[in-house]
């Protein structure tokens, strides 16, 4: 009873800080999400209008293309992200000259803050003074041009968020393929298994887990990017980039409609839930259903 009493202590100051920064504000934004709400307004005040404004959402052709974008913006980022991570991870397990160098630099875009690396990109992609549009009119002729091609604007975000988080799954990576034990690969290469097999039906199924929690945390990333695309495209050109984070800011700062952007913001998490809840069962279920065959 008494080692109970000590937890809950020692658990005390973690559970007062979740409890201020995490549940009373989820709290304030449903309850501003069920009114109607401009500060800045001749009116001030919260007027309750019910669910209108989840009623509004649905017919919302603005927030409709913005929910489509992130999802194609997610799907291409993240999924790239695993996979160039993966190969990565596998170079690094080998020795090469220059590894400690090349991963150093690998790493380092983890530490520079997102409105910096699109600062940058703004830089290098600018037609008049950036080195890509430079680079791939000298060697192809293309004139890239991201302030009227909407296309080029959605593949240049894809590219700076996998330049910028690409080192974190690398990093998770090769941390779950190090401690995998070398036992199963050995008896693997004896049977005579080849590499395809040992990776569908060894490696993979082995760091299932940390492939989990790495496309978690990017795809939660992912859904609610700002300050990077922000910096780089400003979410256009039109709407072509502007991903349901930056649909949120322009509808809560520039117009003030605070009670709509809480309900946007609560649907979004509500959808990132879902989607999160939807990609465990799908990754863990067929590990279950084996084990139980076995």
């Amino acid at each position: 009873m008494r080692s109970n009493k000590v937890g809950w202590l020692l658990l005390a100051p973690t559970i007062v800080v979740l409890a201020l920064f995490g549940i009373v504000p989820f709290i304030y934004v449903l309850y501003v999400g069920f009114h109607q709400w401009n500060p800045f307004g001749a009116n001030p005040s919260m007027i309750y209008n019910g669910a209108n404004n989840f009623r509004r959402l649905v017919f919302d052709a603005e927030f409709l293309t913005a929910i489509w974008y992130t999802l194609k913006f997610a799907l291409f980022a993240v999924l790239s992200e695993v996979v160039i991570g993966y190969f990565l991870a596998q170079l690094f397990m080998r020795e090469f000259p220059g590894k400690g160098f090349f991963r150093t630099i690998h790493t380092l875009p983890l530490i520079v803050a997102p409105i910096v690396v699109g600062s940058v990109w703004r830089l290098m992609t600018t037609p008049s003074i950036g080195v890509i549009p430079y680079y791939l009119r000298t060697w192809f002729g293309f004139d890239l041009n991201i302030g009227r091609d909407p296309n080029a604007a959605f593949i240049l975000t894809v590219i700076m968020d996998i330049w910028h988080w690409t080192p974190l799954v690398t990093l998770t990576l090769l941390a779950a393929l190090v401690s995998l034990p070398k036992e199963p690969f050995e008896q693997a290469e004896i049977d005579g298994a080849s590499r395809s097999q040992i990776f569908w039906h060894i490696t993979l199924p082995m760091i299932r887990p940390a492939i989990l929690a790495t496309v978690f945390i990017r795809l939660m990333d992912a859904l609610r990017t700002v300050d990077e695309v922000w910096m780089l495209t400003g979410g256009g050109p039109g709407a072509a980039t502007r991903y349901i984070g930056l649909h949120i800011w322009k509808v809560v700062f520039p117009k003030t409609d605070y009670g709509y952007g809480s309900a946007i913001s609560l649907i979004v998490l509500y959808l990132t839930l879902v989607m999160c809840w939807l990609l465990y069962v799908a990754l863990v279920a067929p590990r279950r259903d084996a084990r139980k065959v076995a």
